[in-house]
């Protein structure tokens, strides 16, 4: 809520990701999870485009609407769930049961920690382009003059 109310106003910035504790603390593992809810909120933002192939009216007329029919194992529902519906990593939405087989029962928080760990001891960074290391070169230089 903190950061979709302003979003929503059309703020463009969300402060403080990663921070716990007023800011005194910074946190890895907070960050990704606070990264995964920026995604949410910049998906609420972008709203729902309302199209011909949004509307599936064709798919509507196939189908009905009788008793019994649903519109939830189309190839056209299916696709549209995965562009539409927010996609995180750290929050699993499975049920109790399985988050518990598949994850050894751990929460969210465990699992930014161990990503963080991840990326922290994994990470190879691309390097930059000859001619933008020139130009910080030459940024040093001038500076240091």
């Amino acid at each position: 809520m903190t950061a979709l109310l302003p979003a929503l106003s059309g703020v463009n910035l969300i402060y403080g990701m990663g921070m716990l504790e007023l800011g005194v603390t910074f946190s890895y593992a907070q960050l990704l999870i606070d990264n995964e809810i920026a995604q949410m909120v910049k998906r609420v933002i972008r709203g729902v485009e309302i199209n011909d192939e949004t509307l599936a009216v064709d798919l509507i007329k196939r189908v009905g609407g009788g008793s019994g029919k649903h519109y939830l194992l189309e190839k056209h529902t299916m696709d549209f769930v995965k562009q539409e519906q927010s996609r995180a990593s750290l929050f699993d939405r499975k049920m109790r049961l399985i988050w518990e087989a598949d994850t050894g029962g751990k929460d969210a928080a465990e699992r930014a920690s161990e990503r963080a760990r991840e990326i922290l001891n994994e990470y190879k960074p691309e390097p930059l382009d000859k001619e933008v290391q020139q130009k910080l070169r030459n940024i040093i230089e001038e500076v240091e003059k």
